[in-house]
C-alpha cells in the first residue's frame, strides 16, 4: 500500500537536514574532504590545517612556495571545489 505523501529516504534526510539547518554543515564537510581529491596528494601532504568560517576556506600550508603558487590560482580553486560539491559553499580562500 502506497501513501500519497510517501518520499524516498534520501528526500526525507535532505528535508530533515534543511529543516534543522544542517545542510550547510554537511556541504562544508564534503568540501573539506574534497580538498585532497581536487588538488591532489602533493598539496594535501603540505596542508597542515583546513577549516571553513563564514564561507571562507582557511588553509594552512607548510610550504611558503606552494602557498604563493596556490594564491595565484585562488579563484580557480574556489570554482573547482564548489563545482565538486555541486553548490557554492565557499566564496574565498585564505592561505596561511
Amino acid at each position: 500500500m502506497q501513501h500519497k505523501n510517501a518520499q524516498s529516504i534520501g528526500e526525507a534526510i535532505n528535508q530533515f537536514l534543511k529543516e534543522n539547518r544542517l545542510d550547510r554543515r554537511v556541504d562544508e564537510t564534503h568540501l573539506l574532504q574534497a580538498w585532497g581529491n581536487v588538488l591532489g596528494k602533493a598539496v594535501s601532504g603540505y596542508t597542515t590545517s583546513i577549516f571553513i568560517k563564514n564561507r571562507v576556506l582557511y588553509v594552512q600550508l607548510s610550504s611558503s612556495v606552494l602557498r604563493q603558487e596556490l594564491s595565484m590560482s585562488r579563484e580557480k580553486i574556489v570554482f573547482r571545489l564548489n563545482e565538486y560539491v555541486g553548490k557554492e559553499v565557499i566564496t574565498d580562500i585564505i592561505f596561511r
